[in-house]
């Protein structure tokens, strides 16, 4: 390219102690452009990045809202919610969240989010827009999984720009909690399409943790099963371990094991080996306290829950924990409190049901048993083959009075667990010894032998 230099002498530039000596460059604008496009011409062509490979856990990356308002203002509060969600997201140890800073790359750009999962490596991305009009605001989110496009989950938000920071607050914990539930489905979907040989410890933990969640004898079986394979692959790694111990406790509380006392040991062995390996797991330490819970540790236990909601508020099966740890203590007004916040902040949550006996249960502690018995029916009909429930609402049928309803009940329980006694339902239920007296005088009532 064909240049002149022009000499402007020295110039003096602060922290540099003599003159530097500057020149002006001087061509003609048809030079320039020839040279500029012979450049161009000349240069390879970048080669496109390799995409990234996804990590080994859940992977989210949350996109800059859209602002669909006339009101530029607007923008400030969209980019607000965008990275309040992106913080509490980052908060929960088991996903893997993309910084704010890449994430907003993508700020004023179309979205192809096929693209923008090759890009970060991320297996699902959630996006959504802002709209206000006059002093009420709309919020619209979307999680959608980047390998095949599929929608998994949208909702819209309302609310007042009154209290804006309170608005944002609301807006962040609702879409944190809905969308713990609906990664986790999706994860155990994707882990399923996977083929035997590529299956890792992750990927059995993820198919069995859709078996662990039911609740159900067979279920739970099925679980420890994959969670075994898990172990085979990883022995010490936390997730399996944790869902084991939880396998275990539940076979111990819902009168499944034939020796209580030997689950129970079983779960606090698993829980002290997972525990070893990670201690800032919110799910991991949900995990714990519902193990201690059942053995009684109560202290211990709502260290632990207390914890895990401490390091992600929007946890809900911590929530849901905590509540029934209140209900055990005789505790039921806190109790109910912790088992509608779980239900609000995860309202497609399967295990939702069990947020239901609780709240049953929260009733029964009060002496309301009428009460509590519409909600055992209520999660019954939710989960129809979780059969433990039956414990719970024989005694409280009976106790309202509905004899005939509170028999039927008792043949069912007696159906799925044939060997039934006061003894053992006594030995499995974590209840204070005046509830348990209580429901274990109303299922005498019914026939249930002592021993």
């Amino acid at each position: 390219m064909k240049a002149s230099f022009e000499d402007l002498g020295g110039l003096l530039l602060k922290n540099i102690e003599r003159p530097v000596q500057t020149f002006s460059v001087q061509w003609q604008a048809a030079d320039w452009r020839d040279a500029h496009e012979a450049v161009l011409t000349a240069a390879p062509a970048a080669a496109p990045a390799a995409p990234l490979a996804l990590p080994d856990k859940p992977s989210i990356a949350v996109l800059p809202f859209d602002n669909m308002s006339a009101d530029p203002e607007q923008e400030h509060f969209a980019d607000g919610v965008v990275e309040s969600i992106t913080a509490a997201l980052s908060r929960i140890r088991a996903f893997f969240v993309i910084a704010r800073n890449s994430a907003f790359a993508y700020k004023g750009r179309p979205t192809n989010v096929r693209e923008i999962g090759r890009e970060l490596g991320v297996a699902y991305v959630l996006e959504g827009s802002v709209q206000r009009v006059g002093a009420r605001v709309r919020i619209t989110a979307q999680l959608i999984e980047t390998v095949g496009g599929m929608h998994l989950w949208a909702d819209k938000y309302d609310g007042s720009l009154d209290d804006i920071f309170d608005l944002q607050d609301r807006i962040t914990e609702a879409v944190a909690g809905a969308l713990q539930p609906s990664i986790r489905l999706a994860e155990i979907e994707r882990s399923r399409r996977k083929r035997p040989q590529d299956l890792g410890a992750y990927d059995y933990a993820m198919r069995a943790m859709q078996h662990a969640w039911l609740l159900e004898r067979d279920a739970a079986a099925r679980a420890l099963e994959l969670l075994g394979k898990a172990l085979e692959i990883d022995p010490d790694y936390p997730l399996a371990l944790a869902l084991t111990a939880w396998c275990w406790a539940q076979r111990s509380v819902y009168n499944w094991a034939d020796d209580t006392a030997a689950a129970k040991a079983e779960a606090l062995k698993l829980a002290d080996r997972a525990a070893s390996q990670s201690t800032d797991d919110p799910l991991i330490l949900a995990v714990l306290g519902t193990v201690h819970t059942f053995a009684r540790n109560y202290g211990v236990a709502r260290v632990m829950l207390e914890r895990a909601i401490a390091l992600d508020p929007n946890a809900a099966w911590a929530l849901s924990r905590l509540g029934w740890l209140d209900v055990y203590a005789d505790r039921p007004d806190e109790a109910r409190v912790h088992f509608e916040k779980a239900m609000r902040l995860s309202p497609l949550d399967p295990i939702n049901f069990n947020n239901l006996v609780g709240l049953a249960s929260a009733r029964a502690v009060a002496g309301d048993d009428a009460g509590a018995a519409d909600l055992f029916i209520r999660a019954l009909q939710e989960r129809p083959n979780a059969a433990w429930i039956h414990r719970h609402l024989a005694a409280a049928l009976y106790g309202a009075g509905r004899l005939d309803e509170a028999r039927e009940s008792l043949a069912k329980l007696l159906v799925s667990h044939p060997g039934i006694t006061i003894k053992k339902f006594q030995e499995a239920m974590v209840f204070s010894p005046d509830t348990l007296d209580r429901m274990a005088a109303q299922m005498r009532a019914l026939g249930v032998p002592e021993e």
